[in-house]
C-alpha cells in the first residue's frame, strides 16, 4: 500500500521529469546566414539538426552553424533517450546581402596558378581539411570570444572577390589590417591542430581547435609562436600579423569553422568603432 507521503514524492518526481522532458534549448548567436549557434539543455539530450545527430557535452553543451549560403530554415530536434518522441523547432534564419570586393595588383601567379604548383595546393588543402576535422571534446567554444588582433577591419566575410577582374571565392573570413609584426592573440582556448610557416595561398597558416568542430583559422602570419599540439589560453600570443601568400599588404585573416561550415568571426565579437 502506497503511502500518502510515498505518493506526494511520486508526484514531485512526475512533476520534475515532466519537466524536464520538456525542457527548451538555450540558443545563443545571430539567426542569419553565415552565423555559430552555441546551445544548452539539460544533461542527458539527444540532439538533431536537419536529422543529423549533433554532438551533446556530459553538461548538455551543443554547437552548430550555417554557412555563407545557407538555406533560412533548419530543423532542429531535441529528446531523452528513453522519449519516444522528439521535440522539434524551426530555426529561420536571416538572409544576408554581401559587399563585392575588387582587388588590384594581386601577383598572377595567385589569380591563376601554374600547374607546378597544383600538387602543392592540394597538399595544403588536404592539411587544412584534417586540422578542421577534429572532433574534440573541449568546451572552449563556449568562451566569449575575443578579437586575435588590433587593426583596421579591411575585409568582411562573404564580400564576392574580384582579383585583378577575374572572379574568385567569396572572402570567408574577417581581415584586420596592421603592421607586419602586430601580435596576433588567440581568440579563446585551444589546441593547435595546425601551424605552418609558408603555404602556397594564404601563407603563415594557423588553426586552433576549440571543440565539437569549431575552430580558428589565421593567415598571411609573417611569424608563429606556437607548435602543433600545443594547448594556448584564450589572450595568449600565438603569432604576428604579415603580408604572407596572396596579399596587397599587411594584415590577418580571421576565420571561424564548424567542421567544413565556414562561418562569419565578426558574429562572435564586438567589433571597434
Amino acid at each position: 500500500m502506497i503511502t500518502k507521503l510515498l505518493k506526494q514524492v511520486m508526484i514531485v518526481m512526475f512533476m520534475l521529469l515532466s519537466k524536464l522532458a520538456f525542457a527548451q534549448p538555450l540558443l545563443v548567436g545571430e539567426f542569419m546566414q553565415g552565423s555559430l549557434l552555441r546551445g544548452k539543455l539539460p544533461a542527458n539530450y539527444l540532439v538533431s539538426l536537419n536529422d543529423s545527430s549533433v554532438k551533446v557535452s556530459a553538461y548538455g553543451d551543443f554547437v552548430f552553424g550555417f554557412g555563407r549560403d545557407a538555406d533560412l530554415s533548419h530543423e532542429l530536434k531535441w529528446k531523452l533517450p528513453d522519449s519516444p518522441r522528439w521535440q522539434i523547432q524551426t530555426i529561420t534564419l536571416k538572409k544576408r546581402e554581401y559587399q563585392e570586393d575588387r582587388i588590384e595588383g594581386v601577383a598572377q601567379k595567385f589569380v591563376s596558378p601554374p600547374k607546378e604548383v597544383q600538387a602543392r595546393i592540394s597538399k595544403d588543402n588536404r592539411a587544412i581539411a584534417n586540422a578542421r576535422a577534429h572532433n574534440s571534446n573541449f568546451l572552449y567554444f563556449t568562451q566569449d570570444f575575443i578579437l586575435p588582433a588590433k587593426g583596421r577591419i579591411s575585409g568582411v566575410y562573404g564580400s564576392r572577390r574580384i582579383f585583378n577582374g577575374e572572379p574568385k571565392r567569396p572572402h570567408f573570413g574577417l581581415d584586420i589590417a596592421n603592421k607586419t609584426g602586430t601580435p596576433v592573440i588567440a581568440p579563446a582556448t585551444g589546441v593547435v591542430r595546425l601551424a605552418h610557416s609558408d603555404m602556397f595561398y594564404s601563407g603563415g597558416t594557423l588553426i586552433i581547435d576549440h571543440g565539437f568542430g569549431v575552430t580558428s583559422t589565421f593567415i598571411h602570419l609573417s611569424k608563429l609562436h606556437v607548435e602543433e599540439g600545443q594547448r594556448v589560453e584564450q589572450g595568449a600570443l600565438v603569432a604576428e600579423i604579415g603580408a604572407t601568400g596572396r596579399v596587397t599588404g599587411p594584415h590577418l585573416d580571421w576565420r571561424i569553422n564548424w567542421f567544413k561550415e565556414r562561418l562569419d568571426p565578426a558574429l562572435l565579437v564586438t567589433l571597434p568603432l
